[in-house]
């Protein structure tokens, strides 16, 4: 799971969501609250915030989730991915799910599948998955040094990425302050996001952030990523005839604090409608919930695993 900062996050979602969904059109149970179709409208007056403090906000925030990101290496968790497919009057068609429980396996994390449509793996499919699991940490375990400080550098530099996407965001958008609300009983300052004209990128793929705009909730005491809201607001293609993002395309992304001490992910959702190669139409609700965090001391490898209470 990679949690991205402000409106990275959106994009890195749309690619998980259309590789997965070209690749398994599977993955989800049950009835999922609706994503929301439109950024709402904030409550309460106005928060005296200028360009300059809401820049200086959101880089403060983006340090404190790199920090998460570290933190987070200390815990496993669940994850249920539900993804319904669409008709072209939004009625559902299929439904799918997908539950896993994330491990820490020598520095990074890895998958492990427990349940489909909510019901556990049979037998077979366990042991499959389990032995999945174990080739993995053979791998790992007989890895080189120099193998390892690869693919552990290969991780910083996604995370180094992330900064640099952070600072073209602050130059891609006009911030707008929209008060202040409460989430999950917390104060929260309220960020509006809107493309600036005459934006110049320098990242790959940064020219699509004018496709976007997004309102993000920030946690006042921690300064943490509360919450973010984005809708696209034009097509975005990836590729001369590869895929199509259609304008109205929504997704939501939510963060809640863990133990005192992490913000962590409590849910992600998004409506994506589109079209790859021009041709094969799809519309789809993905939602992901994020549950039973729990924290973890390990060794040096990363392997002998004891818990400890919260």
């Amino acid at each position: 799971m990679k949690r991205q900062e402000i409106l990275v996050v959106v994009l890195v979602l749309s690619a998980t969501l259309v590789a997965g969904h070209e690749g398994s059109q599977a993955n989800s149970a049950g009835t999922s609250a609706p994503v929301q179709k439109t950024v709402a409208a904030a409550e309460g007056p106005a928060a005296p915030l200028t360009q300059d403090e809401i820049k200086a906000l959101i880089e403060k925030a983006s340090g404190n989730d790199l920090a998460n990101d570290k933190i987070q290496r200390d815990y496993t968790y669940k994850q249920r991915e539900e993804e319904q497919d669409l008709n072209g009057k939004g009625e559902v068609k299929s439904t799918h799910s997908t539950t896993s429980e994330v491990l820490m396996l020598y520095g990074s994390e890895v998958d492990r599948v427990i349940a489909k449509d909510d019901k556990a793996l049979s037998a077979k499919d366990a042991a499959k998955e389990d032995k999945r699991i174990q080739k993995i940490i053979d791998e790992r375990e007989h890895e080189s040094d120099s193998q390892r400080k690869k693919r552990l550098e290969k991780e910083e530099k996604d995370q180094e990425e992330s900064r640099q996407w952070v600072r073209e965001i602050k130059d891609a958008y006009n911030f707008t302050s929209a008060g202040v609300e409460n989430v999950d009983g917390r104060e929260a300052y309220v960020i509006d996001g809107t493309p600036r004209p005459g934006f110049q990128p320098h990242l790959k793929y940064a020219n699509y952030l004018s496709k976007f705009r997004f309102r993000a909730w920030i946690d006042k005491q921690d300064v943490q990523l509360a919450k973010l809201d984005a809708e696209c607001i034009d097509n975005v293609s990836w590729g001369l005839f590869v895929f199509r993002l259609h304008k109205g395309a929504h997704f939501l992304f939510e963060q809640t604090r863990i133990n005192n001490e992490v913000w962590l992910p409590k849910y992600m959702g998004a409506h994506i409608d589109g079209r790859f190669a021009l041709l094969k139409h799809f519309n789809v609700e993905d939602d992901t919930t994020y549950s039973d965090y729990e924290k973890f001391r390990t060794d040096t490898k990363i392997l002998g695993m004891a818990p400890v209470k919260p």
